[in-house]
């Protein structure tokens, strides 16, 4: 198994998170995105596409955790790191108890849908087999800032 990350690597990978984040946005998708990195190295990196192909599924996480499944020819991402710029909600922790994802380092929590720290802790959760470690606050400003502005011009009013 490779090492994970140490906190010191964790603001360039959620740098490329925010990068998808912004894209989503671009097509009216809540920007969130996400990041699958092994051994330092990008896997997959996806980011919101629930309005764009018209899923509810189409989250950044699940979409990442899909595309490094595919590329690494297994389910088990046991070496992997996913790093995200909004705490995952109960369907994306899930996904990732399911894929064995050692650990999650998230930007922002979402005290709304949240699923980590927030309104239930999957990840604590006694009852399943697999508990990711994980971390908060990384990038968290930026990662809220663009919340605040994406759902500011939703509801026609200024972001801060």
């Amino acid at each position: 198994m490779s090492e994970l990350p140490r906190p010191g690597d964790d603001a360039a990978h959620m740098a490329v998170a925010l990068d998808e984040a912004r894209a989503a946005a671009t097509h009216g998708d809540v920007p969130i995105g996400a990041v699958v990195v092994r051994n330092g190295e990008i896997v997959s990196r996806a980011r919101n596409r629930r309005e764009a192909d018209a899923d509810p599924t189409g989250h950044a996480e699940i979409l990442a955790l899909r595309e490094a499944g595919k590329r690494l020819a297994s389910w088990h991402l046991l070496d992997c790191t996913l790093y995200v710029t909004l705490e995952p909600c109960v369907m994306c922790a899930g996904a990732i108890v399911l894929a064995r994802v050692p650990l999650v380092v998230f930007g922002a929590p979402d005290p709304k849908a949240g699923a980590v720290i927030s309104i239930a802790q999957v990840f604590d959760e006694r009852h399943l087999n697999h508990h990711p470690k994980w971390r908060m606050g990384v990038l968290r400003e930026e990662s809220e800032s663009m919340l605040r502005s994406f759902f500011a011009g939703h509801r026609g009013t200024t972001a801060d």
